[in-house]
């Protein structure tokens, strides 16, 4: 699931036009468009039907469905009355998400005084919505937010918090094969996505490692599972993110070594996924946006406290996901959703800085991200 929706995710960062930059936004402030900046036309919005109860109520996701009436009755007022909102995944709901859906199960949303509804996103991507204005929170990653931001009008969202604190991606491969490190993937049959971002980081590893980049036998992916690929020898390596496609192996009983490109390289320890927020919410409705983000936190940290529980919540939001795979994956993911930071969703600007800088030097996009750009811990809780 993850390693799809990375596919996704880097086809729509290549696609997009990069344009000139705007001005840069000083490390920690909200940074984005500003409030005549016109938002990203997707054809999709919220819908209009309630998802939760007051209270505790578990809804499942919906699909947004091009309903036009969400900007004027859903935009959230921190006026005491309890306030709408809408947060799109990413992708469908899977371990990433499990705090959000416990922060809605527990009725930390309500308490807060806010109606949450979860909807999984239009075809443009989640980004695309929250710019619009159709949903004011969402999920993305900081690699494909990047051409969201190298552009003459930057897309009006700011990453307001990091769902897990370090990149946990990188290439699996059968047990004993060689391909425990980047070098032993030469001569080995990789499936890629050929875009740029994906190859230029693989290239840095294996030359980080000592290996020829131009040895590695590149195929068109067609990976939709990692254990049956594997298993099958269809590919012998696949970029996966461990907590889903490598918990996978170990849950079937697949053999794997494994390597993580932020052990390779630093500067690939960017963050993945993070939480967006559209900039013209968070600059009218400061306190609604903290009270989502408090009751999120909330949700999370108990998500560390008791992945178990939280694994079942996410279960029974979305029965069709494997209950074995979500519960190894959650036990997996509590020591890495806060891990070393000094709260959930800390984003630290040096981290942050250091992968855009990355694709600045290695001109991976057209107009240069500036340092600080995109990103605010001003929402988390002090």
């Amino acid at each position: 699931m993850k390693k799809k929706l990375l596919a996704v995710t880097l086809s729509l960062a290549v696609a997009m036009s990069l344009a000139g930059c705007g001005s840069s936004a000083a490390k920690g402030e909200t940074a984005g468009a500003s409030n005549d900046t016109q938002a990203a036309e997707t054809g999709n919005s919220a819908t209009q039907e309630d998802s939760t109860q007051e209270g505790s109520s578990q809804e499942n996701s919906t699909q947004a469905d091009g309903s036009e009436s969400f900007q004027s009755e859903n935009t959230a007022k921190a006026d005491g009355k309890t306030t709408k909102l809408t947060f799109v995944l990413d992708w469908t709901p899977n371990t990433n998400h499990t705090g959000l859906y416990v922060a809605q199960d527990k009725g930390y949303f309500a308490e807060a005084g806010l109606k949450v509804e979860i909807v999984q996103p239009p075809e443009d991507g989640a980004t695309a919505l929250v710019a619009s204005g159709k949903a004011q929170f969402g999920v993305d990653f900081q690699d494909s937010l990047a051409p969201a931001f190298a552009r003459e009008d930057p897309l009006p969202v700011t990453a307001v918090a990091a769902v897990i604190q370090h990149n946990t991606s990188g290439i699996i491969s059968r047990k004993g094969e060689g391909m425990d490190t980047p070098k032993g993937m030469e001569d080995h049959v990789y499936a890629t996505w050929d875009l740029p971002v994906e190859k230029a980081m693989i290239a840095n590893v294996v030359a980080q490692d000592g290996g020829d980049f131009d040895k590695v036998k590149l195929i068109p992916s067609t990976v939709t599972d990692e254990v049956t690929a594997l298993k099958s020898k269809q590919v012998d390596a696949i970029w996966v993110y461990y907590a889903w496609g490598g918990i996978a192996t170990e849950v079937n009983d697949l053999p794997t070594d494994y390597f993580a490109f932020k052990d390779i390289n630093p500067v690939f320890d960017y963050y993945t996924p993070v939480i967006v927020a559209n900039n013209d919410f968070l600059k009218e409705n400061p306190d609604a946006a903290k009270a989502f983000m408090s009751a999120l936190a909330k949700g999370y940290e108990d998500a560390v406290k008791d992945p178990a529980e939280a694994a079942d919540i996410l279960c029974k939001a979305a029965p069709e996901l494997d209950a074995k795979l979500v519960q190894a994956s959650q036990e997996y993911l509590k020591d890495q959703y806060q891990a070393d930071a000094k709260s959930w969703g800390y984003i630290d600007g040096a981290r942050w800085d250091a992968f855009y800088g990355w694709l600045n030097e290695n001109k991976l996009v057209e107009t240069e991200i500036p340092a600080g750009w995109g990103f605010s811990n001003d929402y988390l809780p002090q």
